[in-house]
């Protein structure tokens, strides 16, 4: 139902190339090497994002339970993708792609004055932008709405307009969100982002049960709302010696460059946010439940996406920006092919179990209250066709950010056109046959294409990767996730049988089988000499090491 990552997108540039001369920095210590560092701080960014999709599977259990997968929610959760896409169109395609390489440029000490100046133009445009959307969604929902939805029932389209009036102020709580978000990665506070995310989705967990006997689905574009403020609140400390202000200052060069760098991801995004609406429209033409069925799975697949390609790729980011202006392109390269293997060997056993235990991880998180077994089947399908494109789609965060960091955006823009190209064909072949799940493979499709074609024009542009290590380490780690899977299913089904029936079984057969698989796959990696098993350790116990620092009181005071 929605794109697995986001395809904004650019023009290969060569590494040759000269940055701009207020681009260029001065070399400087980086904490984010490719090895344990990026490790470490991808961690950071992982636990934050860990307790995001946690909070998220409680939002989605408690939304299950009220809604199961009745038309109205498919209702309010086409109108619910509305902020989301605006907010990917005017700043989630430029946080990574302009806000974070070109804010990291101002982001050292002497330059924070600076940066506020920026960053307080950046977010007036921002602010100003989502005012006059706003004013629009309100006017013209229900032609909106129109546009969004196809269902045969008048009173799901009239609940479409509905939710999207009250859904809409949150337009501006995320533009906002975005560009401070952006000023967080820039200075490394990656706590704050962490935290930020998981607050998001209390919104909704705080509302559903509190408002959704007295209004009913309604409830649901209120809990966004609540969701967004708490967000943009836990952030905004982050910022503390950053004075920012109301600015219309957007004829400062930093200005005018991230919007040259966002002008083509725009296009790209254009054509991405189409593509959405396309899919909304075709699914909820295909059933009344088609939308929920497929907005679970997504839910599901956005578990490991988030928690491994999206914190490798953000917390890469500034240093990968900071080598490409610096002109190491060997140390661009070596942080580059470490971040892939470390989403490799992380992303393909994830993958593998959510296969193999689909059903049973559905059926603890969703069957409950008004969501049905057959609910659990049709879920089930929709899940394993996403996940036939999730490796591809965790691949190509990283190399969609490794063209960001050299501040090129023209390439994953235009190959963002032909990945939706890939989308369009194939599911207007399946539509047909395979209703909603043939939606679902042309998504996978696009997700295929469009790493292919990234990965390809990366090489062209960078070269080859040689002595990186990163094609053993994809085959020695698809052979081990495959045995694993294998193995998970064989458990879970021996498991399903000898443990009691209720939540405590159902839970009882995924730790079980979990556990197995876990150890299995660590004991293959060691077996195959997997080198990124070592960096992993190295990070966690970096973390523990930090942590007990912070608890233990300094000698001076025991």
């Amino acid at each position: 139902m929605t794109r697995l990552a986001n395809r904004t997108a650019a023009a290969p540039t060569t590494p040759l190339e000269a940055p701009l001369p207020d681009a260029t920095i001065e070399p400087q210590p980086d904490e984010y090497q490719a090895g344990p560092g990026l490790a470490l701080s991808a961690s950071i960014v992982g636990l934050g994002n860990i307790a995001s999709r946690v909070i998220g599977l409680a939002r989605d259990t408690i939304t299950s339970w009220y809604f199961g997968s009745r038309g109205e929610l498919s209702a309010f959760n086409l109108a619910a993708r509305v902020p989301t896409m605006l907010y990917d169109l005017l700043v989630g395609g430029m946080l990574s792609a302009a806000l974070v390489p070109v804010f990291s440029e101002y982001a050292r000490p002497e330059r924070r004055q600076e940066l506020a100046r920026v960053a307080s133009a950046m977010l007036s445009l921002i602010a100003l932008t989502s005012a006059l959307i706003i004013i629009g969604l309100e006017l013209f929902a229900s032609p909106i709405a129109a546009v969004l939805g196809d269902f045969a029932d008048p009173a799901l389209q009239k609940i479409l307009t509905q939710c999207l009036r009250l859904i809409a102020p949150a337009v501006l709580l995320f533009g906002l969100t975005g560009g401070v978000m952006g000023l967080l990665y820039a200075l490394k506070r990656f706590s704050y982002t962490a935290a930020g995310g998981a607050v998001f989705n209390l919104g909704i967990v705080i509302a559903a049960p509190l408002l959704a006997d007295r209004i009913g689905v309604f409830a649901l574009p209120l809990g966004i709302l609540l969701g967004s403020v708490l967000q943009l609140a836990i952030l905004l400390p982050g910022l503390r010696e950053v004075r920012l202000h109301f600015s219309l200052a957007w004829h400062h060069p930093a200005v005018r460059r991230i919007l040259s760098l966002y002008f083509p991801i725009a296009i790209g995004l254009i054509v991405t946010q189409i593509q959405i609406i396309v899919d909304g429209r075709w699914a909820s033409a295909t059933g009344p439940q088609s939308v929920s069925w497929m907005r679970y799975a997504t839910t599901l697949i956005q578990l490991p996406l988030g928690l491994i390609p999206v914190a490798v790729s953000l917390a890469a980011l500034p240093s990968l920006s900071q080598r490409a202006a610096s002109g190491d392109w060997d140390g661009f390269r070596s942080l580059f092919a470490g971040g892939l293997r470390l989403v490799i060997v992380l992303l393909f056993p994830a993958a593998a179990a959510l296969w193999a235990l689909a059903e049973p991880i559905i059926r603890l998180l969703f069957e409950h209250g008004s969501f049905t077994p057959a609910d659990t089947t049709m879920t089930a399908q929709a899940l394993r066709f996403y996940l036939i494109g999730l490796p591809f789609a965790g691949v190509d965060f990283l190399l969609n950010y490794a063209y960001y960091a050299r501040q090129n955006t023209r390439t994953p823009a235009l190959v963002g056109v032909i990945g939706v190209g890939f989308y369009l064909v194939t599911a207007l072949l399946l539509k047909g046959p395979l209703g909603f799940l043939g939606l679902v493979l042309a998504d996978s499709a696009k997700q295929i294409g469009h790493a292919a074609i990234m990965a390809g024009l990366l090489i062209r542009s960078l070269g080859r990767f040689h002595g990186q290590r990163i094609q053993l380490t994809a085959i020695r780690t698809a052979l081990a996730a495959a045995f694993m899977g294998l193995l998970l299913s064989a458990t879970a089904g021996w498991l399903a049988v000898h443990m009691p029936e209720g939540l405590l079984g159902e839970a009882g057969v995924l730790v079980g089988a979990g556990l197995v698989g876990a150890a299995f796959y660590l004991l293959v990696l060691r077996a195959l000499g997997v080198g990124e098993l070592h960096v992993l350790q190295h990070a966690a116990t970096a973390r523990l090491m930090r942590i007990g620092r912070r608890v233990r009181p300094p000698a001076d005071e025991r």
